[in-house]
């Protein structure tokens, strides 16, 4: 980067405002003009903006804007359960967590640290969280906006408990498309997936693609650590880079389970797909004074140029 980029200051990036239910959100901005919006309830960005201005993540219309219920869109930060899969309440009790704002965050490695407006937030394990999870944790997000509009999530999950303990992880990632019928996602094929529309069955994916035309709610498993997803109308592709996230769920309720959720409008699944980088299979494993890192990196490409990177590097970042 150039020395414009080498000066300038997150903090002059970044602010603190209010949403429209009055919880503190951060505001990232970069000088080329994307941004991204990040609820302290939940951690869970809200918006995600490129430099024209245009959203890339989809909120429904039906959201339930109330705490503690979690808002129907953006990225929830699913910990430390996925889905139905352990005892406690649907995706964790993250999503539902105030969390706070880290005023004197690590700095950025220093190969890392050019032009990035960032935040970091903290939850740490409540009297309420110890009742229904019995285990002491430090969870860390640091969200950050590189100048050239990417977003990177970044999540730590440190056991400051005398006992080990396991967890899984999701970024529930629903993004915002033209038609649902028009996309496809490429990186998923010859895996091995659960259905969870079949009492999570395990199955081998034939296509030589992902494409919609009906429900799909499945977690592929042993997948690339580089995903893209198709937007044929718009002609641009979502390219998804993670670490330490070795599943990737993948969700559209379609037209009959859309029309049986309160918080979700009957036509709104012809414009989103959820596409979680996760760890759901083989839970994560921490024994005290242990740590896990789980990275996503979200970027958007014009999708002539997509084949050519998926064909040149399925390793990540």
């Amino acid at each position: 980067m150039g020395h414009s980029a080498a000066v300038w200051d997150f903090r002059a990036a970044t602010e603190i405002t209010k949403d429209w239910n009055g919880i503190d959100q951060v505001v990232l901005r970069t000088p080329q003009g994307a941004s991204a919006r990040v609820s302290l309830h939940g951690a869970q960005v809200t918006s995600w903006r490129n430099e024209h201005g245009e959203e890339l993540l989809f909120t429904s219309s039906k959201t339930i804007l109330k705490a503690p219920k979690a808002i129907r869109g953006g990225i929830p930060i699913c910990f430390p359960q996925f889905g139905n899969c352990g005892s406690l309440e649907l995706h964790g009790f993250a999503r539902n967590r105030m969390w706070i704002v880290d005023e004197n965050p690590p700095p950025l490695p220093a190969n890392d640290s050019s032009g990035k407006s960032f935040v970091d937030l903290l939850l740490k394990s409540s009297e309420e969280d110890v009742k229904c999870w019995p285990f002491s944790f430090e969870c860390r997000l640091r969200v950050s906006l590189t100048t050239k509009g990417d977003l990177t999530l970044i999540s730590r999950i440190r056991n400051i408990n005398g006992k080990p303990f396991s967890f899984s992880f999701a970024y529930h990632t629903y993004l915002l498309v033209s038609d649902i019928s028009e996309i496809r996602i490429e990186g998923l094929e010859t895996l091995d997936y659960l259905d969870n529309l079949s009492q999570k069955e395990r199955f081998t994916e034939q296509g030589d693609a992902i494409t919609f035309e009906s429900e799909v709610d499945r977690v592929y498993l042993s997948s690339p650590n580089i995903i893209a997803v198709l937007d044929h109308e718009r002609k641009r592709t979502y390219l998804i880079r993670k670490e330490g996230l070795p599943d990737v769920a993948v969700w559209n309720p379609w037209e009959k389970k859309s029309k049986l959720m309160v918080d979700f409008g009957d036509e709104e699944y012809k414009q989103m797909l959820c596409v979680d980088a996760a760890v759901i299979e083989k839970p994560v494993n921490l024994k005290p004074g242990e740590e896990w890192t789980g990275r996503l990196q979200l970027s958007v490409v014009p999708s002539s140029f997509c084949s050519d990177l998926l064909g040149l590097d399925k390793s990540g970042l």
